[in-house]
């Protein structure tokens, strides 16, 4: 069994990285944001109750995206392990993830952080073009479509999200660090924080994540 966090700053390569690792680890990777996209479009009584906070403007309570997760990993596929990205994003949820965790006889084998420096971050993100239906992300040197403009998965075309500016990404990332730094000392503190060098190519990054999880 392999209970996994995926961490790092948006545009760290976190979803590439977890698609990869499944060709020698068969744990499923679990997105937060697969996750509120998977209960808003089927309408589940999480999703509504998401709604209805997003409506009103306001955050979604950690306890509702705590129950997504919890309800995820209950499911089959999850028995061997699991490779959560996107989630815990807090201390509140870390802790909450603990709790989960241990409630279903299992524990949080490690926390890769994937580090990249805060340009590296800003040049990869203004790249990136999104699928509309399926939520694919591409970018234009990093992680190119086959065919240009159409998403390799379901064949829709790609768009930019207007907030791929960048005045909103380097924000993004402000918004990461002011909320993550406790949750790195929080992950560093218990022994369970193993860095990895994201500033390598996408190959380099695998390797250096497949040794780590091999020496688990």
């Amino acid at each position: 069994m392999a209970n996994l966090v995926l961490f790092g700053a948006p545009g760290a390569g976190k979803g590439t990285q977890a698609e990869l690792m499944n060709a020698w680890l068969p744990v499923p990777r679990v997105s937060s944001g697969d996750l509120f996209r998977y209960n808003l479009s089927n309408n589940t009584a999480l999703g509504q109750t998401a709604k209805a906070y997003m409506d009103k403007g306001e955050l979604v309570p950690d306890d509702v995206t705590v129950a997504m997760v919890a309800e995820r990993l209950q499911r089959a596929d999850c028995d061997a392990g699991v490779i959560l990205d996107g989630f815990p994003r807090t201390v509140a949820q870390a802790e909450a993830l603990d709790r989960l965790l241990g409630e279903m006889g299992r524990r949080l084998d490690a926390v890769l952080f994937i580090q990249v420096a805060r340009q590296t971050l800003l040049q990869r993100l203004a790249g990136r073009w999104t699928c509309p239906s399926c939520g694919a992300v591409y970018h234009e040197v990093f992680n190119p479509e086959r065919n240009k403009g159409l998403c390799d998965v379901d064949g829709a075309k790609l768009f930019q999200r207007e907030d791929d500016t960048p005045e909103t990404q380097a924000r993004r990332i402000d918004v990461y660090q002011e909320q993550t730094a406790p949750l790195e000392a929080y992950y560093r503190t218990r022994g369970l924080l193993i860095e990895i060098d994201g500033e390598q190519d996408i190959e380099g990054v695998q390797a250096q994540i497949k040794t780590a999880v091999q020496a688990l």
